[in-house]
């Protein structure tokens, strides 16, 4: 099965549309396929100037509807699969799902409750899928009670708002304060104890540039990368989420993997993992509750090298931070450009893109080139854009000897380091230099016993600390007793404090 990754919840407004193209580029660089998921809404005002938030008027609407779908159709002609969507948000009682469809065809549909929405896509190969399901009941939180899993075969549970899946773990939903803080009653694992059949992911709920690394990712198993594979793929809960770097997982059952159904009794369960940084644990949960902790921290890190013995790594380096705006507020965005090269092997690069302007160029066996544009604001101050952005990044594989030389290039610096001192732990490169001369531009020379005013608008770039092949994959394979109507899920940490959530693994009652 593919492993192929998208932001369910690029939201573009009305008043966006001429960046569709912009939008498409950028998802096109990072995303394997993308659900573009049209934003019908806007703020208003009553007469007493009370603020809402409205569907926009109907012939806007069906303008831009008709935008997408030449837009849809013919990224989909030269290649590229893109599927036709909106958010749809109702009275608030059954909370707020993104409606997807296969085809290219549909009318958009704005009834005020989930049945009608269902209803009213019954004849029609689409899917409608709640997010931040954990607000309150009534106020645009989920209503189980409602839900139809054919229709909706999966939730999103992570965003830029946070995390739906409890109300009892970290990640709390505190971003968008003024829909309150989310509550138990509502959230994913109710969903799962009603007994219904339901998948997780994450994606951004971003307003601004799709598939922003920070708010999340999701992962679709498919057997190739056509519309109609990753349509089954998703139909049949085969999906997983992340909530910033991606992390190759699979998760069986003998024959059955995550989102199947399986008969109740004695199965090989098997668990791969291939993450971006270190593991540091994987929970198997039973119906919510912690079934098994595989612990992989400990297993790993003792291990010695020989120095001519061959080995892999991963380390992230991280591009960013800057001028202060209270002080620069002409210093919002920053060019860089840089390149990689190993004395040995770059045998591969995940990009942990925020915003626009990044590119990925000239990758060789053993070097790649690059360009980042980061930003200390919002990158078009839209009302619901996101918090601000202030770094851009890689995640780079490569393979050599303990003593192997990497030169990473950043602007006018050149910085070496061999693999052995990769791993021995993180370092910042800062800009020094030219916050200093930055400074003495505009306010002539600071005086002071600390280097505050320069450390502190320093650009800076980041190399995290590289971790061996054995730190950041994972197998593990047990037989399990798995009984019947219950649910097996995972959840995966990384020690740089990133997650994965894993579709559970049903049985039949």
């Amino acid at each position: 099965m593919k492993k192929l990754w998208t932001d369910l919840h690029s939201n573009i407004h009305h008043n966006q549309m001429d960046e569709l193209d912009k939008w498409t580029e950028h998802a096109k660089d990072v995303l394997d396929f993308w659900p573009i998921a049209y934003y019908p809404f806007q703020m208003i005002k009553t007469e007493s100037g009370a603020g809402l938030e409205d569907l926009c008027p109907e012939e806007e609407i069906k303008k831009d509807w008709e935008i997408v779908r030449r837009k849809v159709k013919e990224e989909n002609e030269n290649g590229y699969p893109m599927f036709m969507g909106y958010e749809w948000q109702g009275c608030g009682f059954d909370g707020d799902h993104n409606v997807f469809f296969l085809d290219n065809e549909q009318d958009m549909k704005h009834p005020m409750r989930y049945q009608e929405l269902r209803d009213d896509y019954k004849d029609t190969e689409a899917i409608g899928i709640p997010h931040h399901v954990a607000y309150q009941l009534g106020s645009r939180g989920k209503n189980w009670a409602t839900h139809d899993e054919n229709f909706s075969p999966f939730a999103e549970i992570y965003s830029s708002h946070g995390c739906s899946e409890n109300d009892t773990g970290g990640m709390d939903m505190e971003r968008h304060l003024h829909m309150g803080p989310r509550t138990g009653e509502t959230c994913y694992e109710r969903g799962l104890e009603a007994g219904l059949h339901v998948g997780c992911i994450a994606s951004g709920d971003n307003h601004n540039v799709p598939a922003a690394c920070d708010h999340g990712t999701m992962c679709v198993l498919a057997e190739d990368a056509s519309k109609a594979a990753i349509w089954a793929g998703m139909k049949e809960r085969h999906v997983y989420g992340v909530s910033r770097s991606r992390m190759d997982i699979d998760f069986t059952a003998d024959d059955k993997m995550m989102g199947d159904v399986i008969a109740p009794g004695k199965h090989n369960m098997k668990i791969s993992i291939c993450a971006a940084d270190a593991i540091d644990r994987v929970e198997l949960l039973k119906n919510n509750v912690l079934e098994e902790m595989i612990v992989h921290s400990g297993s790993w890190e003792n291990k010695k090298f020989a120095d001519d013995e061959v080995i892999r790594v991963k380390f992230t380096v991280e591009f960013g931070w800057g001028p202060n705006p209270r002080f620069y507020k002409d210093m919002l965005v920053k060019e860089w450009d840089g390149s990689l090269n190993v004395e040995g092997k770059l045998l591969s690069i995940d990009k942990e893109w925020n915003s626009y302007g990044q590119k990925l160029y000239d990758v060789t066996d053993d070097s790649c080139k690059f360009h980042m544009t980061t930003y200390m604001s919002t990158t078009t101050g839209h009302w619901m854009g996101p918090s601000t952005v202030v770094k851009e990044g890689f995640v780079f594989e490569v393979e050599g000897t303990p003593d192997s030389d990497v030169c990473l290039k950043v602007d006018n610096y050149e910085y070496h380091f061999t693999i052995r001192e990769l791993m021995k732990t993180s370092r910042i490169k800062a800009q020094y230099q030219e916050s200093i001369d930055l400074a003495n531009r505009v306010y002539g020379k600071v005086d002071h016993y600390r280097d505050d005013f320069y450390w502190h608008n320093a650009y800076k770039t980041r190399i995290r600390q590289a971790v061996p092949q054995d730190a950041y994959v994972l197998n593990y394979e047990k037989e399990i007793d798995m009984e019947a109507g219950a649910n097996y899920r995972l959840r995966v940490w990384l020690k740089n404090g990133d997650v994965a959530w894993v579709s559970p693994i049903f049985v039949e009652k």
